[in-house]
Order: structure tokens, then sequence, then C-alpha cells
């Protein structure tokens, strides 16, 4: 397999998920700030212009975070990063999609690209604003939600912890954000698994 990633970017998530799961895979470096996802080869691999993309060993493609990290969750039971059951599953998928649906690009986006939002620059700091403030509203309604103890889950470690650390990681070494005490302490746990130590030093990431 092989994982188009942007460094620190939210393919941060499925590149903990590979490390993981513990099956061979290749990293491949592609920097959205240097245009890597803009060039006419990833552009030909993913028109959408994205990451995470990830090319499977018979050389389909495949797109979108929730759909990669669902699959690479269901193809490696083993690595027990899906609940077994339909209720623990659609939980799962809840909050990897609320993290991706709307903290990433409500909150983030904001905080990351102004321009996206507002052409002038006089607005630029109100949009910043506006993007902290939709961030902290979804780190609180996760804290106010939660139901598992050191994971998101009850029944344990899933894909919706290693796609809530990316947020998570955006808030704290990006941003100086604090978090809630719930969900700084998953962080902090988050920082101690040697996958997510791997994936980390991967990506050149402190």
């Amino acid at each position: 397999m092989k994982l188009y990633y942007s460094p620190g970017a939210c393919s941060l998530g499925i590149h903990v998920v590979l490390e993981e799961i513990g099956q061979p895979f290749e990293a491949v470096r592609s920097p959205i700030k240097e245009g890597a996802l803009q060039t006419p080869e990833f552009q030909a691999l993913n028109p959408k212009g994205k990451v995470p993309t990830l090319v499977r060993d018979d050389g389909s493609v495949l797109t979108q975070y929730t759909a990669i990290a669902f699959w690479l969750a269901a193809s490696n039971p083993g690595a027990g990063l899906l609940p077994a059951d339909a209720e623990g599953q659609a939980r799962a998928l809840e909050m990897v999609d609320f993290v991706t649906g709307t903290i990433h690009p409500q909150g983030f986006s904001r905080l990351f690209n102004q321009a996206r939002f507002a052409p002038s620059e006089a607005d630029h700091a109100a949009v910043k604003q506006q993007g902290w403030d939709l961030a902290a509203k979804g780190f609180a309604t996760v804290e106010k939600q939660w139901q598992g103890g050191e994971w998101v889950l009850p029944s344990g470690y899933s894909i919706a912890d290693s796609a809530l650390f990316v947020v998570e990681y955006w808030a704290v070494k990006r941003m100086n954000m604090d978090l809630p005490p719930k969900v700084q302490a998953h962080f902090e746990r988050m920082l101690a698994r040697p996958a997510v130590q791997r994936a980390m030093a991967s990506e050149g990431l402190a």
C-alpha cells in the first residue's frame, strides 16, 4: 500500500491507523503548501486533489478520510480498530465524521486559511476568531458527550481515536489552544502510543 500524505495534515490520522495495523506500506510525502496535490501526477491519481489518498495493493485508489479509515480497520480485524457490532461501528464513524466534517472544515480550515473564507484581508481576523470559536465548540461537544474511559468508545481504542487526535494535535501544537480535561487527557494518551510516535517521526513532527 501507499499512503500519500502531507506532513501534519489530516492524513496524519490515517498514517497512525496504518502504523497500528502493522501491514507494510509506503508513506509518500506530498506537501500541500508546495503544490504537490495539484501536479498532473497526483491529479491523475486523485482528481479531488486531497490527502489522505491510499493506493491499495491491487493498484486501486481509495480517497476520503472516513472511507480509508473504515476500510483499513475492517480489512484488518486483528488490529482491533473497529468494534465488531453495528452500534459500535456507527459510534466510531460518528466521531470520525464529526472531526472530518465539522471540527476540521468549520473550525481549523478558518484558522489555517482565512483567505478561503474572506477575500478581503480586513476580514481575516474575524474569520480566524470564528474558526477558533467553532473549534472550541467542537471540542466542548466531544467533552460533554464523552462516553468512553481512556478512549472515545467504551469498547476501547478505535479509528475514532486517531481521527480525534489530528484536531487535538492542531489545537495544542499549532494554535496553543487549551483543550477540555477529558480531551486533553486523551491527547496525552495518544502521544504515548508507539504507533503515533512512529507516524509523527516519519512525518518530521515534533
